[in-house]
């Protein structure tokens, strides 16, 4: 059965992609903030965009830096995740935050320890996009992923533990989180 969708709320049927963590620094200052509006753009060289708000401290950050990283959180960071998406960098320093566990990447930006997926991106300068639509583009430039979910290139969720799957906000602090793989088949000639 169909029923409509009030046209506010239409980006809620597309937007059960995995939630993404977007870390940068830049002048001293570290943050995090968690965004449901992540995509890959290109395969090579690699590219993704991101939804970063005018009104966030990370864009700030991004913008200075030049750079910024998407971190993947699994079910195990469910309430991190919520709570960096519920305060921002501009009341909170939430470096200091003691359950936000920050690692260095592979390019020095900051990281969030216990994610599933790592991207450290440069950023491709879009002034248009970013100030009409507050569309980010990046370049991926180092990339790594926990092995016991992702691996040879793809995505292995029913051989790993629960709190290693991706988390898919769909509103309100409520998440999805990835589960289980099925496998389909083409059909024979």
């Amino acid at each position: 059965m169909r029923t409509d969708v009030p046209l506010d709320r239409a980006y809620r049927l597309l937007n059960h992609g995995p939630t993404v963590l977007v870390s940068a620094s830049h002048g001293g200052r570290v943050n995090v903030m968690a965004a449901a509006w992540a995509m890959p753009l290109d395969f090579d060289p690699p590219k993704v965009a991101v939804v970063i708000d005018k009104s966030t401290f990370t864009r700030g950050l991004i913008e200075g830096s030049g750079r910024f990283a998407l971190n993947l959180p699994c079910r195990a960071l469910a309430d991190l995740t919520y709570r960096l998406g519920s305060t921002s960098g501009h009341q909170v320093d939430k470096r200091a935050d003691p359950g936000l566990p920050i690692i260095e990447g592979r390019t020095g930006l900051p990281l969030v320890d216990g994610c599933v997926g790592w991207l450290e991106c440069t950023l491709l300068p879009e002034p248009a996009l970013q100030d009409r639509y507050d569309l980010f583009l990046g370049q991926v430039v180092a990339a790594q992923a926990d092995s016991r979910v992702f691996r040879d290139g793809r995505w292995f969720f029913d051989e790993a533990p629960q709190a290693l799957r991706t988390l898919h906000h769909v509103a309100g602090g409520a998440f999805l989180s990835a589960s289980d793989l099925m496998q389909a088949t083409l059909p024979t000639r």
